[in-house]
């Protein structure tokens, strides 16, 4: 409990000007060490914490002061951890998620938004604000006609600040790119980046599915439309370096399947992979436990694991240490390893979220694409 905490629970009866006096001391969640107390102040039957940390339960219940409206929960976070939440609100049998309306502090998704508590020692990179310094790349639309699809695709373009076509650029691909860039600033962080010589200029495509749990899950289509379509368009309309060695494949969640699956289906031709909170789920014995969804999945990261060849030759791997997925993460990057591919892999003190992988760019592509700093000082 913390100490301000024990300080109104030594009161006995609370009155209205203890609590707002209290709501007016401090910030909240309030942050004391490892030690997280989070408040709620309203009518209720029960309160209940709802986060997304694998390995803890995940509802925790609250604590009544006094039988006023004030509850609370203090509870155990390591510091550096980053941990999004809603609080679940009871009455008369019903039950709402909400924001924690105490904290201003929210990281938005396409489901809605998250209270965000950061943990002691946690800060956002800088390079994921807006820099007044840092000159501003640009985004165009393109269509392309997929043979692979039997339909045309719009992608987005990244072209860096200071764009000339007398030279040329690396390509990075990325998987639900323009999530990326609505949640996740990666707009802002490539042009921070770009601009501060940690990353080379780069053109960046930015893909959307119309039906990723399908497409991105080892579909054959998806990996022809990458290799076989989308890189000699984009290679015919921009100057692009036309070898395997500048060019990226980069996603999340199965967005990150997606980059494997397509590099390991046409090997030679993307020699760079940026993987993210993957979803490579496998079994070993028995089935998976993932739903039908899983299932190309499951079944393509068994064909890796027993026949992996040398899909790329340097990735980039991330995970959240709070993330259901950890296991498969951790078992994925030996075996990678040990085809002679070069892999830097990073656990992060975070969850299945856009924000944990935002906070990867810079070491991500920095070891995949370093800019004129890194060369000079490194």
């Amino acid at each position: 409990m913390t100490p301000a905490i024990a300080e109104l629970e030594s009161r006995g009866q609370l009155r209205a000007a203890d609590i707002d006096q209290f709501l007016r001391s401090h910030a909240f969640p309030i942050v004391e060490g490892r030690t997280v107390t989070f408040v709620w102040v309203g009518a209720a039957d029960e309160v209940h914490l709802r986060h997304w940390i694998h390995g803890l339960p995940s509802s925790q219940a609250f604590a009544q002061l006094h039988g006023s409206p004030l509850w609370f929960l203090s509870i155990d976070i390591p510091e550096k951890s980053r941990v999004e939440y809603k609080l679940e609100i009871v009455r008369g049998g019903q039950r709402q998620l909400v924001q924690d309306t105490l904290n201003p502090n929210l990281a938005r998704d396409p489901y809605g938004a998250n209270s965000v508590v950061r943990a002691s020692g946690y800060e956002d990179p800088d390079w994921t604000h807006h820099d007044a310094e840092a000159r501003l790349g640009e985004i165009q639309e393109q269509t392309i006609e997929s043979a692979a699809f039997g339909e045309s695709r719009s992608v987005l373009v990244y072209l860096p600040a200071r764009f000339r076509t007398t030279r040329r650029y690396p390509l990075l691909v990325v998987h639900d790119g323009p999530d990326y860039v609505k949640y996740a600033s990666f707009k802002v962080a490539l042009d921070n980046l770009i601009h501060r010589l940690e990353i080379q200029p780069m053109v960046v495509a930015l893909i959307q599915s119309p039906n990723r749990l399908v497409e991105y899950a080892d579909d054959e289509r998806h990996a022809q439309f990458l290799a076989q379509e989308l890189v000699p368009m984009l290679e015919s309309r921009y100057p692009l370096v036309a070898q395997p060695a500048a060019r990226c494949l980069m996603g999340a969640s199965f967005g990150a399947v997606a980059s494997l699956a397509a590099a390991w289906r046409f090997p030679g031709v993307f020699e760079n992979l940026l993987l993210q909170s993957g979803s490579f789920v496998f079994t070993d014995i028995g089935p998976h436990d993932r739903g039908p969804v899983f299932d190309p999945v499951v079944k393509f990261v068994n064909a890796f694991r027993a026949n992996p060849g040398r899909p790329a030759e340097h990735v980039y791997v991330s995970c959240g240490t709070y993330e259901s997925l950890i296991y498969y993460n951790r078992s994925l990057v030996p075996l990678l390893q040990a085809t002679g591919m070069q892999v830097r892999f990073t656990e992060a003190r975070d969850g299945h979220n856009w924000e944990n992988w935002r906070d990867r760019f810079r070491e991500g592509l920095s070891t995949l694409f370093p800019g004129p700093l890194w060369m000079v000082y490194e």
